[in-house]
């Protein structure tokens, strides 16, 4: 059997380097390389991109418009690590623990866009509450995401690693401040709420790993369910999931580490609270399940694979 042809159009950022991380020693696929001189030429770009079975965009937004309208193959499966068309129709947006459904459209699409790494956090904990009907699409969720600093790429990488930094990078940085987040779109219509939740993420001084918390009021979800019965609704949706499991409910210790899943491709999710008020917590790697591991997973169900080769 023929190996699949892969190319990563974006090879030399943060998600381009973990997807080669997690693919360029496997003997099932075939990787294509662009020369470094040649990245920018967009002949050469357009003859890989119309070459590969599989094509990872990991560019900006722009860009990686511009490489789709390059693409005349229409054999060519394209997941796309940007924000472009992670909202857009005809895109199947790539987190098949969603449903059966959204996995078996994930098998079957040309076009997938991958998550974004805080929604990758809210849409896990939110979306099966939704769909159980235990949480109301039109809840006022409020929900905070603690990041490492390799969630911003290069650029953010290098100004936390750079001799003379900022004091100020010793301490979690709240941004996101106007309440705008650019996956605040996909947050919602994935998860079928009325409207946006209120989010702020989190950057802090560690280099990978995140946790995005959702709280709730149980007197305001559909029949005032107790944690144990919100805990009981996520492990039930998650039953059976290789990469994303619910934590036994009291099992976890007193204190969440956002890096407690650096390095790996799985999410954990983790349910607190009194029965007045319940918090859900995901826990994983922004670069792993939050990004290129994801995008990995996808590609793997894609082609028909087992959905964990390269990643467990």
């Amino acid at each position: 059997m023929a190996k699949a042809k892969v190319y990563i159009d974006g090879q030399s950022g943060t998600t381009g380097l973990q997807i080669f991380e997690r693919i360029g020693a496997r003997d099932d696929l075939e990787l294509l390389r662009i020369s470094n001189e040649k990245r920018h030429d967009i002949g050469e770009r357009r003859r890989f991109l119309n070459e590969a079975d599989v094509v990872f965009l990991c560019l900006p937004d722009d860009a990686a418009r511009e490489a789709v309208s390059l693409i005349e193959n229409p054999d060519v499966r394209v997941i796309d690590a940007s924000t472009a068309h992670r909202t857009a129709d005809g895109w199947t947006y790539g987190f098949p623990e969603l449903s059966s459904a959204q996995r078996a459209a994930i098998a079957a699409s040309r076009h997938i866009a991958n998550p974004g790494c805080h929604a990758t956090g809210f849409i896990s904990c939110v979306a099966p509450l939704v769909q159980a009907g235990t949480l109301p699409a039109d809840y006022p969720l409020t929900c905070f995401s603690l990041t490492g600093y390799s969630g911003g790429g290069k650029r953010m990488i290098a100004a936390y690693e750079q001799e003379g930094r900022p004091a100020s990078f010793d301490a979690p940085g709240i941004y996101g401040l106007t309440l705008a987040h650019k996956h605040l779109p996909e947050m919602q219509k994935v998860c079928g709420l009325s409207d946006e939740p209120v989010f702020l993420p989190v950057v802090d001084d560690y280099y990978k790993g995140m946790a995005t918390t959702v709280m709730l009021r149980n007197e305001l979800l559909s029949g005032s369910p107790s944690t144990a019965e919100v805990h009981a609704c996520l492990a039930d949706h998650y039953a059976g999931h290789r990469l994303v499991s619910v934590v036994p409910l009291g099992q976890n210790g007193p204190t969440l580490y956002a890096n407690e899943l650096a390095g790996t491709n799985e999410l954990r999710i983790v349910v607190c609270g009194n029965d007045r008020q319940t918090t859900v917590t995901a826990l994983f790697d922004n670069l792993g399940k939050g990004a290129s591991g994801a995008a990995v997973q996808n590609m793997n169900i894609a082609l028909g694979l087992d959905e964990t080769t390269g990643l467990i």
